[in-house]
């Protein structure tokens, strides 16, 4: 891939200004594939479509494990195997993982790489009532993976009776005219 050169230079002596091109497939591929390493997925992807060399480059372990997580051996469970990092960095992208004992769920975003993470409803702390099922109690969701997936209601029937007997006060007092 040729590309100009942004500046103009002269040739000494004979006062020609020429414009000279710059060509990027020329350099070794361990060069290419650093410079990639440093984009984005996304960026990587894009890059692949500009030339043979910049393919092969975007193919290579060194580019996708840079878009890994730097903890992510751990992650991987044993029994899973991946013939190369690009594969292993898609099927994070499609396929969450269950950590810490199921109460998390990781995966990455495909286009940027970055770590999501979803939380079990059990790892949250509710600052007011704390284990009281005054306010709010856990109610299990069939369709939900296993048995620790629940759901917090926000206010139960007692609270809701507050909210509408307020209301009520409030049209009582006042007067149509």
């Amino acid at each position: 891939m040729k590309t100009e050169v942004s500046e103009m230079e002269e040739r000494k002596g004979k006062g020609k200004i020429m414009c000279g091109t710059l060509d990027l497939s020329a350099h070794p591929l361990d060069c290419i594939t650093l410079i990639i390493s440093f984009t984005s997925p996304r960026d990587a992807c894009r890059l692949s479509l500009v030339s043979t060399a910049f393919n092969s480059a975007t193919e290579s372990d060194a580019v996708w494990e840079s878009f890994l997580p730097s903890q992510y051996q751990a992650l991987i469970p044993s029994s899973l195997s991946f013939s190369s990092k690009k594969q292993l960095y898609l099927s994070l992208c499609e396929n969450p993982l269950l950590i810490e004992a199921g109460r998390k769920s990781f995966w990455l975003e495909r286009g940027s790489g970055k770590k999501c993470y979803m939380l079990s409803p059990r790892d949250l702390t509710i600052i007011w009532s704390v284990d009281t099922p005054w306010y709010w109690r856990w109610v299990s969701i069939p369709e939900a993976r296993g048995d620790e997936n629940k759901v917090v209601l926000s206010m139960l029937p007692h609270c809701r009776d507050l909210r509408k007997e307020e209301e009520e006060d409030s049209l009582a007092s006042c007067s149509v005219g």
